[in-house]
């Protein structure tokens, strides 16, 4: 599935673990000040905001990845073909979504930019259940294969896409976290979260993101 390049899963890190710093030295100290919480949490900010200005620059790169990975005819299994494609769909769609949003913000569009915040949330999360959905077919089939009792060499390399999966799955569910909580108000806990908690799935999604890739890059060995 579509991923960050190395680079940017490692600028996501830095944002979020300044939030998880930032948020967790406010929280300790209230209801004092906390100069360094205030100042890790205002680098965050920053750096997130750099992280939707870069993806601007997304569209067709993602474009792309749709258009080879198509209707996913060389897929084995129906259903992780489709969940694919809605994948991918939900992905293409995220993006001119948030660029409207943004453009909004920056006054360079007259428009709600809450309303399309809203909308590229949505899609986002709807991606992720999407990535969750599949991973969790992935494994089922994976779990019938191992059955079969296949050779060592093939058994190694299902148990090394199970745990890509699994891991997958824990990345899909702490982003889904954080999406969920800003959606508006009375969808489940949105708004609910302090900045550290937000910083903690933010970063923990962002490792495993960086393990996954370097994995691959090694040969598929997560």
């Amino acid at each position: 599935m579509w991923s960050l390049p190395p680079p940017l899963h490692k600028v996501r890190t830095i944002c979020y673990g300044c939030q998880l710093a930032g948020g967790s030295l406010v929280a300790r100290r209230w209801p004092e000040e906390s100069p360094l919480g205030r100042s890790l949490l205002a680098v965050s900010a920053q750096l997130s905001h750099c992280r939707t200005v870069l993806r601007l620059f997304d569209d067709l790169s993602m474009l792309a990845y749709s258009r080879q990975y198509g209707l996913g005819l060389k897929e084995e299994d129906a259903a992780v073909r489709w969940l694919s494609v809605l994948n991918n769909l939900a992905d293409q769609l995220y993006y001119p979504c948030e660029h409207v949003a943004w453009a909004a913000d920056a006054k360079i569009i007259h428009a709600n930019s809450s309303k399309w915040w809203t909308v590229s949330t949505a899609l986002w999360g709807a991606s992720l259940l999407l990535g969750i959905a599949r991973s969790l077919r992935i494994l089922s089939q994976l779990r019938r294969k191992q059955k079969k009792e296949p050779s060592r060499e093939t058994l190694q390399k299902m148990k090394a896409q199970v745990r890509a999966e699994a891991l997958t799955i824990l990345s899909n569910l702490a982003d889904l976290s954080n999406a969920i909580h800003w959606m508006p108000p009375g969808v489940l806990w949105a708004g609910k979260f302090p900045p550290w908690l937000v910083g903690l799935m933010g970063t923990l999604s962002s490792l495993i993101g960086i393990h996954l890739t370097y994995a691959a890059d090694r040969g598929g060995v997560a």
